[in-house]
């Protein structure tokens, strides 16, 4: 179905009825990356990033769950030094539906002077946090046990009740071991040591970029596959990268975050954990066969295109190949 720039020519707007009506009804929801320059100058609620906006507050999806995680094969594609990077596996559990970037009251307005003012409000229900934090212990008690909660408590009103229902939820999980850090010291310990951090819950605005940031720890943000899930009702299962408009039909974009994003929804879509580790397996051994698109590309590997590189993990796919790690 439609949506984003290719509703917007289609149809004239960025989420079509019949397109919400079809994720609506469905099991899971696949999303390709949207958006590009041709639209850059549309008005607000007819730019293409308004799609996201509208599917992820209907559909109530309010957990986004961003893996990022550095694969053997691609310790040296990492920005960082390879000691640094090699081993990084960690879960960022983002807030989706709430905070600043849906709060109200927001907008701009003329004050009393006369002056243009711009207002957006960072606000927090009590059970907003509770069912994210629960979430984000859930996903910390299947992995590694260790949850660090990112917040600004020190200045900020919301953040002062985010780590207070955090911390009142940790006694539900004994087996969690639960921290919390400030946002810029989080910022800073990303990139200063990241094999510190299992999963992470944070709220909307510092999960956008601390996962952005998270990201480039290994080696390109065409790897990353991103869930969000709602309390019921279809996930919505993306790339986490946008849709890279300047190399559009030009075979260099890296299919690896969308095939991973739809071992996601097998995995936590669908419960089809069988053939989400199968496609996830078929990614590794394409990798481990040395086949590389250009931005994860390193001298000794094979440079490919989009299309060649989702052929041979295709390939991997039907031979049943078990990752060579």
């Amino acid at each position: 179905m439609p949506v984003g720039g290719a509703a917007l020519d289609l149809v004239g707007v960025p989420m079509p009825e019949e397109s919400f009506t079809a994720a609506k009804n469905s099991d899971a929801i696949l999303l390709g990356a949207i958006g590009g320059y041709k639209w850059d100058k549309n008005e607000k609620h007819l730019r293409p990033e308004m799609a996201l906006f509208y599917l992820r507050r209907d559909l109530k999806v309010f957990a986004n769950l961003r893996p990022a995680t550095v694969l053997p094969q691609l310790a040296d594609a990492s920005t960082l030094k390879k000691e640094v990077a090699e081993g990084v596996d960690m879960m960022i559990v983002r807030e989706l539906t709430g905070g600043i970037y849906f709060g109200e009251p927001r907008g701009i307005s003329i004050n009393e002077n006369g002056e243009e003012v711009g207002i957006s409000t960072e606000i927090y229900a009590a059970h907003e946090i509770d069912r994210i934090a629960r979430v984000a212990f859930e996903t910390a008690r299947k992995r590694r046990g260790k949850l660090c909660s990112v917040d600004k408590a020190n200045v900020l009103d919301a953040s002062v009740l985010w780590r207070k229902r955090v911390t009142a939820l940790a006694s539900e999980y004994p087996d969690v071991e639960l921290s919390h850090m400030y946002v810029d010291n989080a910022a800073m310990q990303l990139i200063r040591d990241p094999k510190q951090f299992d999963t992470i819950v944070t709220n909307n605005i510092f999960g956008d970029i601390l996962s952005d940031e998270a990201s480039m720890i290994t080696g390109s943000i065409g790897m990353l596959p991103s869930a969000s899930l709602s309390e019921s009702g279809p996930g919505l299962f993306e790339p986490i990268h946008g849709s890279a408009p300047d190399i559009a039909g030009q075979d260099k974009a890296n299919p690896l975050a969308t095939i991973l994003s739809a071992a996601m929804l097998l995995k936590y879509g669908l419960g089809e954990e069988k053939a989400a580790k199968r496609i996830e397996d078929a990614v590794m051994d394409a990798l481990s066969r040395g086949f590389r698109t250009g931005d994860i590309y390193s001298p000794g590997n094979k440079l490919v295109g989009c299309k060649e590189m989702g052929e041979e993990v295709l390939k991997s796919v039907e031979a049943k190949v078990p990752a060579t790690v």
